[in-house]
């Protein structure tokens, strides 16, 4: 029998841009008060369109939604997370904002892209068997259609996840992250078996904290400079904290992470979004 994959199957959903913005109040101060009112009222205009969320063809029912929120700290003023179904459809937010009334004056200090990603560690060891075994060999046609035909119920039983809407919460906790592949450690390396454990027990602590955050994850690599993205939907910013501490104590997190940035900010509805633009958080 031949060596199996090392490499778990992922199923992918959603292509999500986050955008942070450094907003231009000098600038803004120095606009007639009727001309910064129409401005804010055309950018909630498609704020709430995006917010709303459409299905991008008529076969699909996927959210395709946009929020605005208010960021925390020194690291900007405003994020806009979007999620869609292709990456032309993100670009094209990106020019209908580009050429909204409101766009000169706001800096693009960062910005994120990336996949909604759901890595199946429980079943790809028992789906790569199963193809050896009917003398499948990996990589070749007759193996992909077989991952392909064995991952088709799981996708469509995931589809809620691989296409979610935006949570209601409050407040987002957004950051990017890495597993390790230096001197001392690989995740990379070691075995799949090993990495499907350490990556059960990392689910059971996100798992106990289900009722209060909605976590959702997406894969970057060979898209921007991190592995990958996550998102932290609460109702109380302290839940951030407690989740996040208690997985640095998990061996994932404790011996193969890498983190970056962490960018804390709080919901702006389209229907109050104007009010921001007065220096009001509604």
């Amino acid at each position: 029998m031949p060596e199996l994959p090392q490499v778990p199957i992922t199923l992918e959903g959603s292509k999500v841009l986050h955008q942070m913005f450094r907003f231009d109040w000098a600038a803004w101060k120095t606009l007639p008060a009727t001309e910064r009112l129409a401005l804010a009222g055309e950018f909630s205009e498609i704020l709430a369109r995006w917010e709303q969320g459409t299905a991008s063809t008529a076969e699909n029912a996927h959210p395709n939604q946009s929020a605005l929120f208010s960021q925390i700290g020194h690291k900007g003023d405003l994020t806009l997370i979007h999620f869609r179904d292709s990456l032309e459809d993100l670009n094209r937010v990106e020019l209908e904002l580009a050429q909204s009334g409101i766009y000169p004056y706001l800096q693009l200090v960062n910005s994120y892209l990336s996949v909604v990603e759901l890595g199946l560690y429980e079943s790809s060891e028992k789906i790569y068997a199963q193809l050896s075994e009917s003398g499948f060999e990996p990589g070749t046609p007759e193996w992909n259609t077989g991952i392909t035909e064995a991952t088709a119920r799981t996708f469509a039983s995931l589809a809620s996840r691989l296409f979610p809407s935006i949570p209601p919460a409050k407040y987002l906790c957004f950051y990017p992250m890495d597993r390790k592949r230096g001197e001392q450690v690989n995740w990379y390396t070691e075995p799949m078996a090993d990495r499907r454990s350490m990556m059960h027990e990392h689910g059971m602590i996100g798992r106990r904290y289900a009722d209060s955050v909605r976590q959702i994850i997406t894969g970057s690599i060979g898209l921007d400079d991190w592995e990958w993205g996550v998102d932290l939907f609460a109702e109380d910013p302290v839940v951030f904290k407690k989740l996040i501490y208690e997985m640095r104590f998990d061996k994932v997190s404790a011996v193969y992470a890498s983190f970056g940035e962490f960018f804390l900010s709080v919901r702006v509805p389209a229907a109050s979004s104007a009010k921001w633009f007065e220096g009001i958080l509604a």
